[in-house]
């Protein structure tokens, strides 16, 4: 058994392995700053409640992300398991897809055309979660179509199987 406390080089990497074997769906949060959008991959995403309608994301603190985030509205782009060059570009690698974007109302943040689901937000609410800022935004307007997601799991991309039976 692994213990929390190794150290963050030796117990953080042990700890990231452990919590890689939770699979995940793949977002990218968007914003805007100074007029242009722009977006993070993230798999760090939550319901938290119905009402009032909040979500939760979590990022890195010292992230580009983290900093643009802060006070202003967000959405949530879950991504259509076709939508793996995305997730890459958001993640900063080079030369990956490059994005078409969609606007919302007005006070929303810009969204991804073609993801699976969107989930616009005003911000909410900023906590500190230690190396992480958790940010809960109020759900202003959100949009899903048919498909299948992108998951995360192990340290990679996946693409669901076959739906489990009872």
């Amino acid at each position: 058994m692994n213990r929390a406390g190794a150290g963050p080089a030796d117990g953080g990497r042990r700890l990231r392995t452990c919590l890689g074997h939770f699979a995940t769906g793949v977002t990218v949060v968007t914003c805007e700053v100074g007029g242009a959008p722009h977006g993070a991959t993230v798999n760090a995403f939550t319901a938290v409640s119905l009402d009032p309608a909040l979500v939760l994301v979590s990022l890195a603190r010292e992230s580009r992300a983290a900093r643009h985030l802060g006070g202003r509205p967000f959405t949530v782009n879950v991504l259509a398991e076709e939508q793996e060059e995305l997730a890459l570009r958001f993640a900063g690698r080079p030369g990956a897809a490059e994005p078409r974007w969609e606007r919302p109302a007005a006070g929303l943040a810009p969204r991804l055309a073609g993801a699976l689901a969107t989930v616009s937000c005003a911000p909410w609410a900023a906590y500190d979660g230690g190396d992480h800022v958790l940010f809960l935004g109020r759900v202003e307007e959100f949009a899903h179509r048919d498909g299948r997601p992108l998951v995360f799991y192990q340290g990679e991309f996946q693409r669901l199987g076959r739906p489990a039976r009872a």
